[in-house]
């Protein structure tokens, strides 16, 4: 596959990964739209937190982020998520997709629960030793049900803090000060905001509309 040129290109190849086959409501298994995806990965690509570094997608699912950010150049790539079943999806997807083998050879899955793992260089995977990666895109739990663990979202952002240089973290909209400040708190730094409307496709029997949308905020935030 040649290089992505355009953000069009990279969300019409990203939009044939495919969702969680079997959602976990306590996981909040929402996956995020090709549509959406591509743009934050368009944006982190044009502030040079992509090419050329070591990128991991914390929380991956099927791999959306990790698979984009191979595909924009990333030297080595890493998907860390706790359910192996969507874990399985993502290593096909990157296949199925035609990502050059060459570059298949720098991008890793790994089932591991942050809630356990303090450093990603304990999980002792090539390109990924350093005390810090460069990048972190993570969409984590909004809390949104009942049986999301309380808390799941802060976990991420101290996680990140701690083992990267750059993060990218969702957060639904209405929390937009307390993450910042939550952020601000653990030494990051805010230097951009994204908004978007996410839409919460019908995928839990509970769930009563098709579809609805939520505002959304990602974060840019440097920990250096």
């Amino acid at each position: 596959m040649g290089k992505i040129r355009k953000k069009k290109h990279l969300e019409m190849i990203i939009q044939n990964i495919p969702s969680h086959s079997n959602p976990k409501v306590e996981l909040e298994q929402y996956s995020t739209p090709a549509s959406i995806a591509s743009d934050i990965m368009w944006n982190a690509y044009s502030l040079g937190d992509i090419r050329d570094l070591s990128v991991v997608d914390l929380g991956c699912g099927t791999g959306i982020f990790a698979i984009s950010s191979l595909l924009l150049g990333a030297k080595n790539v890493l998907g860390i998520d706790i359910d192996q079943e969507s874990l399985e999806l993502a290593k096909k997807s990157s296949i199925d997709i035609r990502v050059d083998t060459q570059k298949l050879d720098s991008l890793h899955f790994y089932q591991s629960d942050i809630n356990s793992l303090k450093k990603i260089k304990d999980l002792g995977v090539s390109g990924f030793l350093n005390d810090k990666v460069d990048t972190i895109i993570q969409n984590p739990p909004f809390g949104s049900q009942e049986k999301t663990k309380k808390g799941a979202d802060r976990k991420f952002m101290e996680f990140a803090i701690e083992n990267s240089q750059v993060i990218y973290s969702f957060h639904m909209a209405s929390t937009k000060d307390f993450v910042e400040n939550y952020f601000k708190d653990l030494g990051g730094k805010i230097t951009h905001e994204f908004f978007y409307n996410f839409p919460l496709k019908k995928i839990y029997n509970f769930h009563t509309r098709e579809s609805k949308d939520v505002k959304v905020i990602v974060l840019r935030v440097e920990t250096f």
